[in-house]
């Protein structure tokens, strides 16, 4: 195919914007057909207009195979780009449509429990120092990354390989957790007596067994438990709510529930703490490095998230003393 050479570049005089609105919609159906009917056009304008973007190229952006679309090398690269860009032209016309030329919002997703126990007063202190950038925060018990389209998230996984710009936040560590009065029949008795005679709490993760913390946790410290029994949860917040009305017993992470646990709402009857191999993560798309919005909320949660840490090291020395 012939395209744009070194003396020929494409510059935004001539953008093919219809060709980049087709090539989107056929990119994330990897369908003609459903792109089409996403755009209301006909099925042969849609391929019209892929087929002209490619030409410009110089390049296939689309592999057509018997019965299905897949995307080429350097589809897979320019399709997350081009998603990204119409997104933002939609924001700032919608912001001035709307009289809101001041602002950027930024679309961020964020794991519930994380949210409510932590993040909550790190979102308003951030609205309070940086006023133009508009949050809009979503959240949903997902392990990784959301299906819907963000600018950041922080997303609760194991360590992955990724596309995306990714900050370690914090290795979750976790530690048997239940309410004072719970805790009252481990005294005398050893962590398996325990956990055998005490309901365990789960707490769900996508794709995987409801027992799986639990086991990982009696396989780490060679406990004989069952660790099927005992109700599950979509999120840890959920779970620890029901430990604290003397439901039971749960795996915690104990540095997103320090408060609780310092406060003596929830117990650790046995200082047995294991890293359970999940952590949280900071990810955004490589190409908004350069992004000021992205790039001051990245910055400003790093740093806030680093001093959080601290503080609850600091703590945990501070009550072993």
């Amino acid at each position: 195919m012939g395209g744009a050479t070194r003396t020929n570049m494409i510059n935004r005089r001539w953008l093919p914007l219809n060709a980049l609105r087709a090539f989107d919609a056929v990119g994330q159906h990897l369908s003609f057909t459903g792109g089409a009917q996403a755009l209301h056009v006909s099925q042969s304008a849609l391929s019209r207009h892929v087929i002209s973007l490619e030409g410009l190229l110089g390049c296939q952006l689309l592999e057509r195979k018997p019965h299905r679309l897949a995307l080429t090398e350097a589809g897979a690269a320019l399709l997350p780009v081009v998603r990204k860009s119409f997104d933002r032209l939609e924001q700032a016309l919608n912001a001035v449509r709307n009289g809101e030329t001041g602002a950027r919002t930024l679309r961020v997703h964020m794991p519930p429990s994380l949210l409510q126990q932590m993040a909550l007063p790190m979102l308003r202190d951030f609205r309070r120092e940086f006023p133009d950038v508009l949050l809009d925060v979503s959240s949903s018990h997902v392990t990784g990354l959301p299906d819907q389209e963000i600018d950041v998230a922080i997303v609760y996984d194991r360590p992955v390989m990724d596309d995306r710009v990714t900050d370690l936040l914090w290795m979750v560590r976790v530690s048997p957790v239940c309410s004072p009065a719970v805790a009252r029949a481990a005294e005398g008795r050893t962590l398996a007596e325990f956990l055998a005679d005490t309901e365990l709490l789960h707490v769900k993760l996508d794709s995987e067994p409801r027992s799986l913390l639990w086991s990982m946790f009696a396989r780490h410290f060679g406990l004989p438990v069952n660790a099927e029994r005992g109700p599950a949860f979509d999120t840890a917040i959920s779970a620890m709510q029901y430990a604290m009305s003397d439901g039971g017993v749960a795996l915690a992470d104990i540095d997103m529930f320090a408060r609780e646990i310092a406060q003596g709402r929830l117990v650790r009857p046995f200082d047995t703490v294991m890293e359970d191999g999940f952590g949280y993560y900071l990810k955004f798309h490589a190409e908004d490095l350069g992004d000021p919005a992205i790039a001051v909320f990245r910055s400003w949660f790093l740093a806030r998230f680093a001093a959080e840490s601290r503080t609850l090291a600091s703590a945990e020395t501070a009550a072993s003393v």
